[in-house]
């Protein structure tokens, strides 16, 4: 099993596109994000996106995050309402992924879930891999569901071993929590999971 380490913040071609072509050909890749490490494949290759299920052992029927690029690839996916936009602007790029409803651009493979989390990460290595994936990728946290998010490559590997086909070692995770989870779906807002943002500080901005 390959493990190749890289500078975050500072990460060379290579190991990028490296990776993207892994995630291109269908592959699954474990990476380090700003929040925990995470799992990641091509959202519009529906093979892929089934491996990831298998990999994590989670039920097919629960949506996975996805990670952007920029924030107007979220285009490709939702449909951002004004709530969005007012949610992206204070807290992206960061540990906030915005539940909205499926765009009509969004492959066809995702219609079953009607709605998709999204979020920008304050890692550049993540964001430039997206763009090199074509603007988003599966972002869900490489670990065995139910088990604790993996905050480096060891507690990666530990639980996926080799059923993934590339280890990306970016040290520890600096933040070490989860995103937290809003959906604003129809204006209705529901934290589905709280992380790194409280959910004061998210309603604060949209009551403003």
């Amino acid at each position: 099993m390959k493990i190749i380490k890289v500078n975050v913040d500072c990460p060379s071609k290579e190991v990028i596109e490296e990776a993207a072509e892994i995630i291109k050909n269908g592959g699954v890749v474990v990476i380090p994000t700003d929040t925990v490490y995470g799992l990641t494949a091509d959202p519009f290759n529906e093979k892929a996106m089934r491996r990831v299920y298998e990999v994590k052992g989670r039920e097919e029927g629960k949506p996975l995050p996805i990670l952007l690029g920029e924030s107007h690839d979220a285009f490709s996916l939702v449909k951002p309402s004004e709530n969005f936009w007012k949610l992206a602007r204070a807290f992206w790029p960061g540990s906030l992924t915005i539940v909205e409803n499926l765009s009509e651009n969004a492959p066809s493979h995702l219609s079953i879930w009607g709605s998709i989390g999204v979020r920008l990460p304050n890692c550049y290595f993540c964001r430039a891999l997206a763009r090199e994936v074509g603007g988003a990728i599966i972002g869900t946290s490489a670990n065995i569901s139910h088990m604790k998010s993996p905050v480096n490559v060891e507690e990666a590997y530990n639980m996926l071993k080799d059923r993934v086909d590339l280890y990306i070692d970016g040290g520890q995770a600096r933040i070490g929590i989860s995103s937290t989870v809003v959906s604003i779906i129809n204006n209705e807002i529901k934290i589905l999971r709280e992380g790194a943002i409280k959910e004061e500080d998210i309603r604060r901005v949209l009551n403003k």
